[in-house]
């Protein structure tokens, strides 16, 4: 069992639902990436998910791509965001994520980036825009690294097409919650609701299930784990706070993460 799946687990075991903490390496540079995943971390996050900044980034909506612009033009490179992955792991012991789209894992050569990941201290990788059928290579590589492989199913996934994907993931199955692209909702709509009731039993005792894609407050954490997610994925509410880079900040991030973290242990 690999250590995202461990800590899913774990969470699981007390009741509890894992918050995976999204945000993007190098905003606003790659030196303050570690305090804020210290903040994160700090508050309750379990497995934190570092954004990979890209030029063209099409799952994402305008909050994340603000923010892989800022990282970009404080000079974040794919080497760089690795680097900062194993200065936070030399200080947590939380599995991370990496969120990149493909360009640059096959501009770097797939092998080389998954073991330079790994010897960065790399747990899994999600990469939005790569189907699965397409990924034999790549899935190769990861398993050469020990590295899980987090796939994305979404509403319109078929139930054959669904299996598929649940059967080539590890760590969990990242399910998108709605259509469109990724950013803050105010309410979490009865169809994601629905989506999941439906997802869940391809999961069951296979992988762990974590919902994102709108998934905002404590409210909506609360919501999805009671539906029968095993994760909620929350970033845009995080770096909300990151692109004002107030003087308090890392306190906010904190106090913002502990309060999700909280409404997975009220959700029943």
């Amino acid at each position: 069992m690999s250590s995202i799946t461990k800590v899913v687990q774990k969470a699981k075991a007390k009741g509890n639902g894992a918050l995976i903490g999204y945000i993007m390496a190098g905003d606003p540079t790659p030196e303050l990436t570690p305090k804020i995943a210290d903040a994160l971390i700090k508050g309750g996050v379990d497995i934190l998910e570092l954004g990979l900044p890209f030029s063209d980034p099409i799952a994402d909506g305008p909050t994340i791509q603000a923010a892989g612009l800022r990282a970009l033009n404080a000079g974040t490179t794919p080497l760089k965001v690795l680097e900062v992955a194993k200065q936070i792991k030399q200080q947590h012991d939380v599995p991370i994520v990496i969120m990149t789209y493909y360009n640059p894992v096959f501009r770097l050569g797939v092998d080389k980036f998954l073991g330079l990941a790994k010897e960065h201290m790399v747990d899994g990788f999600i990469v939005p825009d790569l189907p699965v059928e397409e990924a034999t290579e790549y899935k190769a590589a990861a398993k050469k690294h020990d590295l899980d492989t987090i796939f994305l199913a979404a509403p319109s996934t078929t139930n054959q097409r669904l299996t598929k994907i649940v059967d080539a993931s590890s760590g969990f199955l990242y399910l998108v919650s709605r259509y469109g692209v990724t950013g803050a909702k105010t309410t979490v709509e009865d169809s994601t609701v629905q989506l999941i009731k439906r997802i869940q039993p391809f999961t069951a005792e296979k992988i762990p299930l974590a919902v994102g894609f709108g998934i905002s407050t404590p409210k909506h954490v609360e919501q999805i784990i009671a539906a029968g997610a095993d994760a909620a994925i929350v970033g845009s509410a995080f770096i909300n706070i990151i692109q004002n880079n107030s003087p308090t900040m890392n306190k906010e991030l904190q106090a913002t993460a502990k309060a999700l973290k909280a409404a997975t242990k009220t959700a029943k």
